[in-house]
């Protein structure tokens, strides 16, 4: 472009020169604008170069903004030029230089000028062209946001004027009109502006439009369906739930609508259905219009189905989708697919045969579609071919002939083969819906049936191993490879199980049930019978294997269910090959995975559909197995209806592990004696088929106990019952010594005087069946057995061996020993005694896993260790005088009495020998040294344990001793000065040590308090050096360390500061005299509380199980001492900002958090405080959502009696209408729950140290008034 186009040679001379730049005189192109003797030849070539300059920045917005005149004359003259030029070329690049030049100066008074002038020149339509105009304001409209806008709401006649050019029958034009409306409809904010009797009416002429169109390029716009894809003027109107209900009732307005549309629109609307029209546009030959058509009528189902689906219905307009159905246009497809898919939500749908007239076309489809990579449309079509299989009226058969059923089963088969697990679930879902018996063609097609089956299990197999392991990645991802796979596996077991359903309906149905076969070479395919050994094979070959390896580690209820459902159903199948696949089950161990499952997952009536489906297969395999005669008596066969009606009755209720069955054996016999029948029996076919579900030595024991109480409440055994017991009793026998005559004589009486053959124990066995010889021998023969002297008597492994292995296996037979006769405990006790460390160490792991276990009874407690363990303390610390003279092994027997002492129940009564226990262990320590942790430790635990465990009537004489004790006190007193002292030299006692001093003294505070007792000698306590450590030395201070003082401190509050037990000194920093604040908190003072506040809070935030506990207990502790002592101090205090940020970080912990009993029992102490809930209303709802998501019958205990108590606590006041209606929700759902029992008092073992869970419970009690 050379300059003589940009600038006038003979006027320029006169222009000023800041009007130029870069060759570009704007003054001179305004003059060559407005010349009309100027060619329109130079006039395009000026605008060349104007819309080239413009597209470098700031170049000509700096020129013309020197004087906004000239910027307006200047936009003045290119719109005349859109009236005066005829060349179309010319009209563009007006059209694009005006563009331009609008973005580039950026300011809404020149589109306001604009828009004036378009608005004067269409208003006077006089002028006869507006296609310019209008093709201009189209564009416009893209390319700047706010003309939308502008146009809805201070140039509403703009678009009125639009309206009356599409009554112009101009094609062209109206092309133009719908892409300047495209645009308005595009903005959200502008259609909210818009008129809603202007929207009726571009509603109106749209349809009269599309009704009359005969213009491709009119379509198009009309469509939206641009190069560019964009979305189109209907789909953008069929957002809009008005503009749908308008768009679609227009053929359905009075004759007075009628004619007054026609007189407003000067059109009429009679014919204009929108069905109608689209379907026409559907017929059309470009897929464009067809995608875009299929897409409006997928929006109008979207906001109504039920309301729109019949008139599309009624328009045959699914016979024109599915007719689409042939193309190749992925695009189309998914959305043909999309639209049917809401199409058949209807009724009208099947009634009218749709679903027949389409399922070739689709079968069809679908096959060229599985062959494409295109996932979404396979997925997609599935989905549709579902939805037809699933909703198809049962008195309407979908495949009459068998072709039709072929092609449908191939889709499926196809389907499921897919490397996607999503298209393969989706398939398995048809799958699922085509075994359905109305579905079946007749003949019934059996191969393709066998075929599909075959598929499903294939694909089954190669689901991984790990998917229920990773089910928390999975359901926080449903995205996760493995949750697809889940999604497959648990789907394709639900087809398998429809699958059986069918075959066993065909069974029972006689005009399905044979075949005519259609060729010699399918006599024996195409059978019933050919299917259901199909279905066996599949299920012994690829679902058990692939079920078992899924759900090996972490068993999946929604895969299990269908799994036993369908090993119930083969029962049903194939009588002929049932009798070896039910023994196959047997012996592999499926009567002890389906009890197994039952007691870990359906337990409290959790998980009711997957107990029903283990108790349905449980029930037909044993009747199965009892039924056979090579494998029981001709006793059980008589009896196989006998137990076939207990192990109905008692099944659905047995949801325990078979290691507790010992136990309900063990009951005398009364509600419970049908269970123990069912018990035997399943022991008895378990082994029978070589699965021992319990020891032979557990199982001989209890079935001697069993026939013992049975012989005793003289109940005579039903023969099936007798047949298993004794069949238990010769299984098991050899494995067992001889029986003492008591015993032998009531189980011969009970089994009709059966002879038993002689067992062959070990010696070891032998000896501790007998009592005399146990008083003999027991302790030297316990002693070698445990120093790996003897040799076992059913061990034959080499000495090399048996030096690494002797030592677990010589602890599992005294383990197995002291089971079976709880006195052997006694003999133990004797090896304790003996100077062979190592042996004694022996005996205390022994008896320690035997008492952890909780194996013995409370009666072992209190009249066999408890008695032996006095003596032996006795016998042990009569010479002793000091640390000293104390033998080696007490720390031993100390060790062994805290265990007894922890699994004894809080709920026995300590008799003299506990006390005389109490009074030995305390004369000890009061003995021993604080630097002797080894005997220390053991003897702390011991007194704690007393404390915290003893019945509530027997609590004042155990404190009373203690307190007495001032050799216990004088311990306690120098363990609580190391506990806050800062020197670190090697003799500090060690953590567990400190910690068990602070918790005996805790508890010897409250329990004072409680009963009163009386002191002897009082501990000194500087509080001051507690809340120092507390506050800044908790990073260098063991966490249990800080847990055990926050305890203390909280024992300290609840009596007042003020106890006979401890004497507490005044914190540092108080002055005299005592400021108000401090006398009322006196000896603590203000600051000290303060500090005190500080440190727990920062403990909190910790976050750590025991300090959250500890920690809000003993803030509430404080709070309450505060209150008690100045109300005032308490309410500012807990109106302190950073209580607000200790809430916030709690509650956006994770919902574990926000729902633990220290979260809550925090926030129900800040609203009880602070007299009113407004600054904690959002906290309160946090808690409230948590508790309504996680549901309150899954919260705790702790959890449930914490939030009742915050919500008893907010109800009293003034709540918003929604929070209130929740509280009062959750406090009726609660009110629901039944009633929790009272666990008694229990202790945790974390290291060496004891800990009562009592002590570290949230407090929950309601506040004193």
């Amino acid at each position: 472009m050379s300059n003589l186009d940009l600038i006038l040679e003979n006027v320029h001379l006169r222009h000023d020169p800041r009007w130029s730049a870069r060759g570009l005189c704007v003054a001179c192109v305004l003059e060559l604008m407005d010349r009309e003797d100027v060619s329109v030849l130079r006039k395009s070539a000026a605008l060349s170069g104007v819309l080239e300059l413009l597209k470098i920045k700031g170049v000509v917005k700096d020129i013309l903004q020197q004087d906004e005149r000239v910027c307006l004359h200047f936009t003045s003259s290119l719109l005349k030029m859109l009236q005066s030029v005829e060349d179309p070329s010319v009209v563009e690049q007006v059209i694009q230089v005006l563009i331009h030049l609008l973005l580039d100066l950026k300011k809404e008074h020149f589109l306001q000028h604009v828009l004036d002038e378009l608005q004067t020149q269409l208003i006077d339509r006089s002028t006869g062209k507006v296609l310019s105009y209008i093709t201009f304001l189209g564009k416009l409209v893209d390319s700047v946001s706010s003309i939308a806008q502008m146009l809805t709401t201070t140039h509403i006649s703009v678009l009125e004027c639009m309206c009356v050019f599409l009554l112009n029958p101009d094609e062209v034009l109206k092309a133009a009109v719908y892409y300047v409306l495209r645009g308005v409809w595009a903005s959200e904010t502008a259609l909210q502006s818009l008129p809603q009797t202007l929207r009726d009416r571009v509603c109106v002429l749209l349809l009269n439009t599309l009704a009359h169109v005969c213009s491709f390029q009119l379509t198009i716009n009309c469509l939206g369906v641009c190069v560019c894809m964009c979305v189109g003027l209907l789909l953008l109107m069929l957002r809009g739930g008005d503009t749908v209900c308008l768009l679609m009732n227009q053929n359905h307005t009075s004759s007075n609508e009628e004619e007054e549309e026609s007189q407003c629109t000067q059109l009429s609307v009679k014919h204009c259905s929108l069905p109608l029209i689209l379907k026409r546009l559907l017929l059309g030959g470009d897929e464009c219009v067809q995608v875009v058509s299929v897409q409006c009528v997928s929006a109008v189902l979207t906001h109504s189905p039920s309301q729109y689906c019949s008139a599309f219905t009624q328009a045959d307009l699914p016979e024109f989708l599915f007719e689409r159905l042939s193309c190749t246009n992925e695009v189309l497809l998914w959305s043909v697919y999309s639209c049917l898919l809401q199409l058949c939500e209807d009724s009208t749908f099947f009634s009218q045969c749709h679903s027949i007239y389409g399922i070739e076309s689709l079968v069809r489809s679908l096959k060229a579609v599985l062959k494409l990579p295109n996932l979404e449309v396979q997925k997609q079509g599935l989905k549709l071919l579902t939805a037809i299989l699933e909703r198809q009226p049962t008195g309407v058969r979908l495949f009459p002939t068998a072709p039709g059923f072929v092609g449908v089963a191939e889709v499926v088969q196809g389907g499921v083969a897919s490397s996607c697990f999503r298209v393969s679930t989706q398939a398995a879902r048809a799958a699922t819906a085509l075994f359905r018996v109305h579905h079946q063609c007749s003949p019934v097609h059996y191969v393709e049936l066998k075929r599909t089956v075959e598929a499903l299990t294939t694909r089954c197999a190669e689901v991984p191993s790990n998917i229920t392991s990773q089910r928390r990645r999975w359901v926080s991802d449903p995205g996760s490879q493995s949750f697809r796979a889940a999604a497959f596996l648990i789907q394709a077991l639900t087809g398998f199980q429809q699958a059986c359903r069918l075959a066993e309906e065909c069974v029972t149905e006689t005009s399905v049930k044979e075949n005519t076969p259609t060729a010699p070479d399918e006599q024996n395919q195409d059978t019933l019978e050919s299917l259901c050994v199909c279905l066996l094979h599949c299920c012994d070959t690829a679902i058990i294997p692939t079920v078992t390896k899924v759900c090996e580690r972490v068993p999946s209820p929604r895969v299990l269910q269908p799994f036993f459902s369908i090993l119930s159903l083969q029962f049903s199948l194939s009588p002929s090959v049932l009798p070896a696949f039910a023994t196959k089950l047997a012996s592999s161990g499926f009567i002890r995975l389906a009890l197994e499952h039952k007691a870990r997952l359906c337990p409290g009536n959790r998980h009711s559909s997957l107990n029903a489906a283990c108790c349905d297969f449980l029930l037909k395999l044993c009747v199965c197995l009892l039924s056979q005669p090579e494998s029981v008596t001709g006793s059980h066969q008589q009896g196989v209806e006998e137990v076939e009606y207990v192990l109905r009755g008692c099944l659905p209720s047995l949801c325990c592990h078979a290691c507790d069955w010992p136990l309900v054996l063990a009951e005398v016999p009364a509600e419970n004696q049908t269970l123990q029948f069912c018990l035997l029996h399943l022991l008895y076919l378990s082994l029978l088929h070589g699965d021992r579900l319990l020891p032979d030595a557990t199982l001989f024991s209890s079935v001697v106990r069993f026939v013992y109480l049975m012989q005793e409440q003289h109940n005579s055994l039903p023969p099936s019952v007798q047949q298993s017991a004794l069949y238990l009793l010769a299984a098991t026998q050899e494995n067992n010594p001889d029986l003492d005559w008591v015993s032998l004589n009531s189980i011969s009486e009970a089994l009709s005087s059966a002879a038993l053959s002689s067992p062959h124990p070990s010696l070891l066995h032998f000896i501790f069946r007998y009592s005399a010889l146990t008083e003999r021998l027991g302790v030297r023969v316990l002693s070698g057995w445990l120093a790996g002297e003897l040799e076992p008597a059913v061990s034959g492994e080499k000495e090399h061996n048996r030096l690494d292995l002797g030592q677990s296996q010589e602890s599992s037979v005294v383990l197995e020993l002291l089971e079976k006769n709880p006195s052997t405990v006694l003999t133990l006790l004797g090896v304790l005694c003996e100077e062979d460390r190592s042996v004694a160490g022996r005996a205390v792991q022994v008896l320690r896993c035997y008492l952890q276990a909780g194996r013995c009874s409370g009666s072992v407690h209190s009249h066999l260790l408890k008695p032996a363990l006095l003596g032996l303390l006795q016998r042990l610390t009569c010479d002793s005088s000091d640390s000293s003279t104390v033998p080696d092994c007490v720390c031993v027997v100390l060790e062994v009495l805290c265990l007894v002492q922890k699994i004894s129940s809080a709920q026995d009564d300590m008799d003299n020998t506990d006390f005389k226990l109490l009074y030995h262990v305390s004369n000890l320590v009061g003995k021993v040294k604080s630097s002797n942790a080894e005997y220390l430790q053991p003897a702390l635990n011991y007194l704690y344990c007393c404390l915290n465990l003893c019945p509530a009537h027997t609590a004042d004489r155990v404190v009373s001793m203690l307190l007495c004790n001032t050799g216990v006190m004088e311990l306690l007193q120098v363990l609580l000065n190391l506990s806050h002292s800062s020197s670190h030299s090697p003799p500090s006692p060690s953590p567990p040590l400190i910690c068990s001093s602070l918790l005996l003294l805790s508890s010897l505070i409250s329990l004072q308090h409680t009963h009163c007792a009386q002191v002897q000698k009082s501990v000194c306590l500087e509080l001051d050096s507690i809340v120092r450590v507390l506050t800044f030395n908790k990073r260098n201070t063991n966490s249990l360390v800080l847990v055990c003082m926050v305890r203390l401190v909280q024992a300290v509050l609840d009596v007042d500061l003020s106890s006979p037990v401890v004497c507490v000194s005044e914190c540092a920093g108080l002055q005299r005299p005592l400021q108000s604040a401090d006398g009322a908190l006196h000896p603590l003072g203000y600051r000290g509380a303060t500090s005190l506040l500080t440190a727990l809070q920062s403990l909190l935030l910790q976050k750590q199980e025991l300090l959250l506990s500890a920690s809000v207990n003993c803030l509430r502790s404080l709070m309450d001492f505060i209150y008690r002592r100045k109300p005032a101090i308490a309410q500012h205090m807990v109106n302190q900002p950073w209580n607000r940020f200790l809430l916030y970080s709690l509650l956006n912990s994770g919902e574990i958090l926000v729902l633990h009993p220290s979260t809550i029992s925090l926030l129900t102490l800040l609203v009880h405080w602070s007299g009113g809930i407004t600054q904690w209303e959002s906290d309160v709802n946090c808690v409230c959502e948590a508790a309504e998501r996680k549901g309150v019958k899954e919260l705790g205990k702790n959890s449930t009696h914490s939030l009742r108590l915050l919500l008893t606590e907010c109800i009293v006041f003034s709540l918003s209408e929604q929070l209130k209606v929740r509280v009062s929700s959750l406090l009726e759902c609660l009110d629901e729950q039944p009633p929790q029992e009272t666990n008694p008092s229990s202790s945790i073992q974390i290291g060496a140290l004891s800990i009562c869970s009592e002590d570290f419970r949230v407090n929950t009690n309601t506040f004193p008034q």
